[in-house]
C-alpha cells in the first residue's frame, strides 16, 4: 500500500481512534517519521513472544514462592535445633540473600542486554535459575552435613538472586517492544499472571505435599519435590525463548533505522549497555523507577509470599489453611489481570496505579484487623481488598516501567533500578515483617509497613508521565496494521480543523 502524502491533512476519524499516538507523533521535529521507520507488528510473534517472557516469569516466581511458602520446613532442615522465630528468621534471612546480589545481576545482565540483544540474555537468566532452583533440592540437611549445607543454600540463593536480576528488567522489555502501543498494557499484563501463574502453582504444589505429607516426611524429603520441578520447567522455557526473533524495536536500533525517532524523542546518543552513564545521564527517572518498583515489591511481597506464613506462625492457622485461601485469592486475580491492562490501555496507568497504592494506603488496616478475625469468611475478605488492590499495580507496572527508559538503555537502566529497589525493599519484606512483629508484639505491623510503602508509591505515581497508548521513548511507533501506520504518516501533517 502506497502511503499518503505526509503533508495532507489527517484523516479526523483516525485522529479520533488513537489520540495519544497522534499527539505523540505531532511533538516530533524533522526528520520526518517514514513509513519504513513504523513497525507493523505480527500477531503470532507477539504472542509467542508473551508466552516464552511469561513463562520465565512464572519460573521464577514458582521458585521464590516454594521457599516463602516452606520457609517453617526450611528453617528446620537447615538451620540448628532453637528458637522457633530464630529458625524462621534465618530462613527468611536466606530468603533475603538472594535479593542483595539482585543489583549486582541486574548491573551485569542489564547492560549486556542492550549490547547483544535481549533473547541471548533472557535465554541465560533462564539456565542459571533453573540451575540454581534444582540444585538447591538436591543439598543435603544440616543434620547430615552440618553448617555446609546452610553455605551451599546461601550460595545457590545467591545464583538464583543474580539471575532473577537480569529476568524481570528483560522481560517486561522484550513484551513492551514487542507490543503495539495501544495495547501494550494488555500484552505487558501477562507478565505479571506469570508472576500469580508461578505462585499458585508453587502453593498449589506445597499445600497438596502439606496435605500429604506428615512433618516428618516433609523434614525428611517432601519440601525437595517442588526444587526439583523447577529443573524440567527450566528447560521448556529455554526452548520457548530460544525458538524468538530478537525485539523489533532492538533490531531497528542495530539496523540503524530509529535514528529519526531518537533524535525526535531528544534522546541523547549513549553507548548501548554503559552503565556509567546510566546512572550519570538517568538518575532522576532511576529513582522514580526505586519508588515505584519498592511500593509495588513491598506490598506484593506481603500478601503473595509473606501472607502464609503470617497466618500459620502468627494466627496459628495450619500452613494448609492459610496456602489455600491465598490460592483462590491469586486464581481470582489472574481471572481479572488482563482485564486490568486493557483498563490502563484505555484510560491510563496512572490511574490504575494510583487506584492500587491508594487501595493499600487506606484499605491495609481494614483488611489487617479483619485476617485477625477467626474464621474463613473475614480472612477471605481481607485478603481480597489487599488483593485487588495488588492487582491494579500487577496489571499495569510491567507495561509502566519499560516505558520510563529510551530503548538503547531501556534493559540496562529498568534491571539496575529494578533490582536495586527488589533488594532494598522486596526480599527484605518478610524479614522486617517478622523481625517488626517481634520486636513490637503487633501482629499489625504487616498493615503499617504496607501503608508506609504505599504512601511513597501514591507521591512517585504523581511524579511519574502517563506513557499510555504512545510510542516507547527512543523507537518508532509500533501498531497492529498497515493500514494503521500510513495515518500516522499522515499525522505529520498540520492539525486539521474540525
Amino acid at each position: 500500500m502506497a502511503a499518503p502524502d505526509p503533508h495532507q491533512a489527517a484523516d479526523p476519524a483516525a485522529v479520533k481512534r488513537h489520540p495519544a499516538l497522534f499527539r505523540a507523533i505531532r511533538k516530533r521535529q524533522n526528520p520526518r517519521l517514514r513509513r519504513t521507520d513504523i513497525t507493523v507488528t505480527d500477531d503470532a510473534a507477539v504472542k509467542r513472544a508473551v508466552k516464552a517472557a511469561s513463562l520465565g516469569n512464572a519460573m521464577e516466581w514458582f521458585d521464590f514462592g516454594i521457599y516463602s511458602y516452606l520457609a517453617v520446613t526450611i528453617g528446620h532442615v537447615f538451620f540448628p535445633s532453637g528458637n522457633d522465630t530464630t529458625q524462621l528468621l534465618s530462613s527468611f534471612a536466606t530468603f533475603a540473600v538472594a535479593f542483595l546480589v539482585r543489583p549486582l545481576g541486574g548491573m551485569f545482565f542489564g547492560p549486556m542486554g542492550d549490547k547483544v540483544g535481549r533473547k541471548k540474555v533472557l535465554a541465560l537468566t533462564m539456565i542459571l535459575m533453573a540451575v540454581g532452583t534444582f540444585a538447591i533440592g538436591l543439598i543435603p540437611s544440616h543434620d547430615t552435613i552440618g553448617v555446609w549445607a546452610a553455605v551451599l543454600l546461601i550460595f545457590f540463593r545467591m545464583l538464583q538472586g543474580f539471575s532473577t536480576g537480569g529476568e524481570y528488567g528483560g522481560a517486561s522489555t522484550f513484551i513492551a517492544e514487542y507490543a503495539p502501543d495501544k495495547r501494550r498494557g494488555f500484552f505487558g499484563s501477562f507478565l505479571e499472571f506469570g508472576t500469580l501463574a508461578g505462585y499458585v502453582a508453587a502453593a498449589g504444589l506445597v499445600t497438596a505435599l502439606y496435605a500429604l505429607l506428615n512433618d516428618a516426611q516433609m523434614e525428611a524429603w517432601g519440601w525437595r519435590i517442588p526444587f526439583l520441578v523447577a529443573g524440567p520447567l527450566g528447560l521448556v522455557g529455554l526452548y520457548l525463548r530460544l525458538k524468538l526473533d530478537e525485539t523489533p524495536a532492538f533490531q531497528k536500533l542495530e539496523g540503524g533505522t530509529a535514528h529519526a525517532s531518537e533524535a525526535a524523542d531528544g534522546v541523547e546518543a549513549t553507548a548501548k549497555g554503559d552503565l556509567a552513564k546510566i546512572f550519570r545521564q538517568y538518575w532522576p527517572t532511576l529513582i522514580l523507577c526505586i519508588c515505584l518498583v519498592g511500593a509495588y515489591n513491598i506490598t506484593d511481597y506481603m500478601l503473595l509470599s509473606y501472607m502464609p506464613t503470617y497466618l500459620s506462625d502468627e494466627l496459628g492457622y495450619s500452613e494448609t489453611h492459610g496456602l489455600l485461601i491465598l490460592l483462590a485469592v491469586m486464581v481470582l486475580l489472574m481471572t481479572i489481570i488482563a482485564q486490568i491492562g486493557k483498563l490502563s490501555d484505555r484510560f491510563g496507568r496512572k490511574p490504575l496505579l494510583m487506584t492500587g497504592m491508594l487501595g493499600f494506603l487506606f484499605l491495609s488496616l481494614p483488611a489487617f484487623l479483619l485476617i485477625r478475625v477467626d474464621g474463613i469468611l473475614p480472612i477471605t475478605i481481607g485478603m481480597l481488598m489487599l488483593g485487588l488492590s495488588l492487582v491494579c499495580m500487577l496489571g499495569t507496572m510491567s507495561a509502566a516501567l519499560p516505558a520510563l527508559f529510551p530503548t538503547h538503555v531501556r534493559y540496562g537502566s529498568l534491571s539496575v533500578g529494578y533490582n536495586l529497589s527488589a533488594s532494598i525493599f522486596g526480599g527484605t519484606t518478610p524479614l522486617v515483617i517478622t523481625a517488626l512483629i517481634s520486636w513490637t508484639g503487633s501482629n499489625l505491623m504487616p498493615a503499617y509497613y504496607a501503608m508506609a510503602a504505599a504512601l511513597i508509591g501514591v507521591i512517585a505515581v504523581a511524579c511519574m508521565k502517563e506513557t499510555a497508548q504512545k510510542p516507547l521513548i527512543g523507537s518508532p511507533p509500533s501498531v497492529e496494521t498497515d493500514e494503521e501506520a500510513a495515518e500516522l504518516v499522515q499525522a505529520q501533517a498540520p492539525e486539521p480543523k474540525f
